[in-house]
């Protein structure tokens, strides 16, 4: 089975748990996306409060933790065409950075499962690679949607 996924760690300690989760979630997008023949992969990076918050400090001038940040390397129009990226060397669709410290308090403050929360992290920051937004509302009721289908299919409720 072709892996979409490099899983890396800063300042937290590799876990099973984290690592089958982002595996299960990040298969689900490619499959439902119809990415699982393009030679792409997700960079997913697990660390502490301390720095995501150095991280988004550097990148998005906000000097705050905060619980994902996406890095896409490429505009959503040039995903339109996913052929480029059947030939070729395997590309990175990007990076997400998830806080898991600020996981395990969100699925406390939210009254869900620390699983349900990594997941929608996970497909929050998939759909941002995929150069989705949720400023304009119409925009956001998209990604929305999409999040919720992945979910709703990976059997992953509130």
């Amino acid at each position: 089975m072709k892996v979409f996924l490099k899983l890396n760690y800063i300042n937290t300690e590799e876990n099973d748990v984290h690592k089958k989760i982002a595996r299960k979630v990040i298969d689900k997008c490619f499959r439902e996306e119809k990415l699982n023949n393009v030679n792409i992969y997700v960079n997913i990076i697990f660390t502490d409060l301390l720095k995501i918050k150095e991280i988004n400090k550097e990148f998005r001038n906000i000097d705050k933790e905060t619980d994902v940040l996406s890095f896409p390397m490429f505009e959503k129009n040039e995903l339109e065409n996913l052929t480029i990226f059947k030939k070729g060397p395997e590309e990175v669709l990007g990076d997400i950075i998830i806080a898991i410290p600020q996981v395990e308090k969100q699925a406390i403050e939210y009254d869900h499962s620390f699983e349900r929360e990594l997941s929608y992290m996970i497909v929050h920051g998939f759909y941002h690679l995929m150069g989705y937004d949720h400023i304009i509302e119409n925009d956001k009721l998209i990604m929305r949607q999409k999040e919720e289908n992945i979910l709703k299919k990976l059997k992953i409720s509130r």
